[in-house]
């Protein structure tokens, strides 16, 4: 077993214990799953991150047209997308920490003692109907993807995604057409649920119902509540989170879009491909390690919009006319099925 000493969200001391492949965040006599990526913590752990990396210095800088270049030529045959909430705000779901705008900053309609406790575990077994309210307005199918994630499918489509690991539990890449096996949804799913009490195993659609009638699902066997299979703070990790130990040590290219990298330990996963392999960032900040420290050589950082920044990707490959019929022919079968699963 290993541990490192992190600082959490509200600079409090924290453990990240890693044993068997397990990884578990604990604060005080609890466990904390999230962890935000502050410089502090980089300060405690290195410049590589919880999980490594390294610099490269000795490459001239590349750039976008560089990045597409080697994804067009397939010398980039095994790329690894990290995607954030802000690949589907284009779709009209708000982000959580935006000011204003985001999440956390319109919860006062349910009575939170604070905004993080709908989602906190032990809050949840307290009352569990805010989430179910939260549930309602961000359940798969009340939006549609956009250009980002179907960008993302034809990139599986050409054989090239190694895999993509989302913060989303939208479904919207899901919908897009993307296998769950080429997804690691690191937040946890609304496509499976599971009773609290006595621990059955549901599909998503079987809450479904529930869920729009805006009523608490509760198990016909034992009569506990269901919760559908997102990650709360205080919740171990997915066991498919754990595929980061195989997919970044073969990935030959790297694209993070749409986050912040504040949510470890996803957040360290941005440090741990190989030093050889590029790294593009789409985003509309510089984030991570692409905003401390000098970057590597093959970093490249697109900042602005992020479906512009997608489009841009897009046009450099050549891709467009492809991405753009692949989203009418999607778009019409999502329209018609307003379901991921």
């Amino acid at each position: 077993m290993t541990s490192l000493l992190i600082l959490s969200r509200r600079f409090m001391f924290a453990t990240v214990n890693i044993t068997n492949n397990r990884l578990t965040l604990f604060q005080g006599k609890g466990n904390l799953l999230w962890l935000p990526y502050r410089r502090t913590f980089h300060k405690c752990c290195g410049e590589r991150g919880l999980f490594g990396g390294g610099r490269d210095n000795a490459q001239k800088q590349q750039t976008l047209e560089d990045i597409a270049k080697s994804i067009r030529e397939r010398e980039c045959k095994r790329v690894v997308v990290m995607a954030g909430a802000g690949i589907s705000t284009p779709s009209g779901i708000p982000d959580f920490r935006s000011p204003g705008s985001g999440l956390y900053d319109n919860l006062q309609q349910y009575n939170l003692p604070y905004a993080e406790a709908i989602f906190e575990i032990n809050y949840f077994h307290h009352n569990p109907k805010p989430f179910f309210a939260l549930a309602k307005e961000l359940y798969p199918g009340n939006y549609l993807p956009n250009l980002t994630h179907y960008f993302i499918r034809l990139l599986h489509d050409k054989g090239q995604l190694l895999r993509m690991y989302t913060q989303n539990i939208d479904g919207l890449e899901r919908m897009a057409g993307i296998p769950p096996k080429m997804l690691v949804e690191a937040h946890g799913t609304f496509a499976t649920a599971t009773c609290t009490v006595c621990r059955r195993d549901y599909k998503g659609e079987e809450l479904h119902s529930d869920i729009m009638a805006g009523t608490v699902p509760n198990c016909p066997h034992c009569k506990g509540v269901i919760k559908p299979d997102i990650v709360f703070f205080g919740e171990e990790l997915p066991q498919h989170f754990f595929l980061y130990l195989t997919d970044f040590p073969m990935a030959d290219l790297l694209i993070v879009m749409g986050t912040s990298l504040e949510v470890e330990p996803f957040a360290s996963l941005a440090g741990a491909v190989r030093g050889s392999v590029p790294r593009l960032l789409i985003n509309r900040d510089l984030v991570g390690p692409f905003a401390w420290g000098p970057p590597r050589k093959n970093d490249v950082a697109e900042i602005g919009d992020v479906v512009s920044g997608v489009k841009k990707l897009a046009e450099a490959l050549g891709w467009m006319p492809e991405l753009e019929a692949l989203m009418a022919a999607q778009g019409q079968q999502v329209s018609r099925v307003k379901s991921y699963w």
